[in-house]
């Protein structure tokens, strides 16, 4: 039986988006902060959840709700499992949007929401796949199951809990990051630093706050500084913003002065796509005289962490010839004369170096009195690209694409994929798209998640019957 994949994907499009629209619609970031025991991490993550299952139910999948953490569709039956592993939280929306990220906007063929890209219009095109096959009556020898996750972008609470409770499938793979195809991730682990909240120079940090997430580069930097001679401060600000790559505004308060530097989100795994407004707004206060624990806050910022990814101030780069480069981002910053300073710094790290080697270096180069912890990490990932699930869905690709000259690829993302020791990251980023995960105005070609939906069609149906 010969399938023209592209067609059918074409056949579902206006029902594709329809149920897209409806999902992306659903702010769906953790929230801690409106957790309940029916909604564990806050009502968005429940409510994706829950609509994304309601809409498996309404195209006939055997679906189930694990603690409204994890849920998933199956199809066929079989000794094996196939997963297909998705998430429909996001990352919280932020400033700088053209649009209404939560109104699903479609301008020059590019559909604009956050979740578009990561993972809400990747995961919905493979879920839309696997509907392909399953109207198609195809025979298959292993068990399908679509799994959603609700906390992807933090802890993987639900992920977690669906391999406590639930077999743990054969092989899979996740659409949430890029093609050809993810065979390797590196590993993941963030460090907290903490110091004194103590402040006796002749500037004062009455705060500094910075950043939404470990794993987003920051946007925005604020900080208020109560000093005796604004007028200097405002005309060095000015100065230095004409000389970096950074855009701001000083105002005046009862506090003191406010300073506010805009910069570039990106996702975390690549610091370098983004520009971090925080620790460009530290470098600026770092000429001024703070002292005692604000001083060190800001210095320890300025001179070891900014604009620098790989580490070297630390004394930690580290490459490995396979998984390529250690990655360090500045996720968050915040300090105020109550809780004292707080810096999370997320890394990426290849095999060949582990989480305490990089907790001792950063200690070592902290001030007196600061201090660091780590926590949970993640170890490097690897699958060979000799494993059949690797050649199968490179397979697939290439014939599709008539990309032949695209190989597997390493990345210093994490995926769902990581947690099958055959699981692979697979689409939906096409080689010639920008990559707006995690950004103000993210966006994937509606044609782009058209081509997904039939690469995800025609590898299910051959990963399902492979023997």
């Amino acid at each position: 039986m010969t399938i023209d994949w592209s067609a059918e994907a074409a056949k579902h499009k206006d029902d594709y988006l329809a149920d897209l629209t409806t999902m992306l619609r659903v702010p769906s970031f953790r929230d801690d902060s409106k957790a309940t025991d029916d909604a564990p991490l806050g009502p968005g993550p429940k409510e994706a959840l829950v609509t994304f299952l309601d809409i498996a139910k309404r195209d006939g999948f055997k679906t189930k709700n694990i603690d409204n953490l994890v849920g998933y569709a199956e199809y066929g039956e079989g000794d094996e499992t196939l997963a297909v592993l998705a998430h429909v939280d996001e990352m919280p929306a932020g400033n700088g949007w053209d649009t209404d990220p939560f109104e699903p906007t479609i301008k020059d063929g590019k559909l604009y929401a956050r979740g578009a890209s990561d993972d809400k219009g990747p995961g919905m095109a493979a879920y839309y796949g696997l509907k392909m096959v399953k109207e198609l009556g195809l025979t298959l020898n292993k068990k399908v199951r679509f799994i959603v996750g609700t906390d992807e972008e933090s802890n993987w609470t639900g992920m977690k809990r669906y391999f406590e409770v639930e077999p743990a499938p054969t092989l899979g793979f996740s659409p949430d990051a890029e093609f050809p195809l993810i065979n390797g991730e590196k590993g993941n682990v963030s460090l907290q630093v903490h110091f004194g909240n103590t402040d006796t120079g002749d500037y004062n940090l009455v705060s500094f706050d910075s950043g939404l997430r470990e794993n987003m580069v920051p946007r925005e930097a604020v900080a208020i500084v109560s000093t005796d001679d604004n007028e200097q401060l405002a005309a060095d600000f000015t100065a230095y913003l004409d000389e970096q790559p950074v855009i701001g505004e000083l105002t005046v308060v009862p506090e003191g002065v406010r300073l506010e530097v805009i910069g570039k989100a990106a996702h975390g795994m690549e610091p370098r796509n983004g520009i971090n407004a925080g620790t460009y707004l530290a470098t600026f206060l770092n000429r001024y005289a703070f002292a005692g624990d604000a001083q060190h806050f800001i210095a320890f910022i300025a001179d070891k962490l900014h604009d620098d990814s790989r580490v070297n101030q630390l004394g930690l780069a580290f490459t490995d010839d396979v998984m390529g480069d250690l990655t360090m981002n500045v996720g968050l910053l915040h300090f105020d004369h109550q809780n004292g300073g707080d810096l999370t710094l997320n890394f990426r790290y290849p095999k060949g170096i582990e989480p305490e080697t990089l907790t001792k270096g950063v200690m070592a180069q902290l001030p007196t009195g600061a201090t660091v912890s780590q926590g949970s990490f993640m170890v490097p990932h690897y699958v060979d690209p000799e494993d059949p699930i690797v050649k199968d869905l490179m397979d697939v690709y290439r014939r599709q694409t008539g990309d032949t000259d695209s190989q597997p690829e390493i990345v210093g993302g994490g995926t769902y994929g990581r947690m099958m020791k055959r699981g692979v990251a697979f689409g939906a980023l096409f080689p010639h798209t920008e990559d707006t995960m995690h950004q103000a105005n993210e966006f994937q070609p509606v044609d782009d998640l058209m081509a997904a939906m039939a690469i995800y069609g025609e590898s299910i149906a051959v990963l399902a019957t492979d023997k």
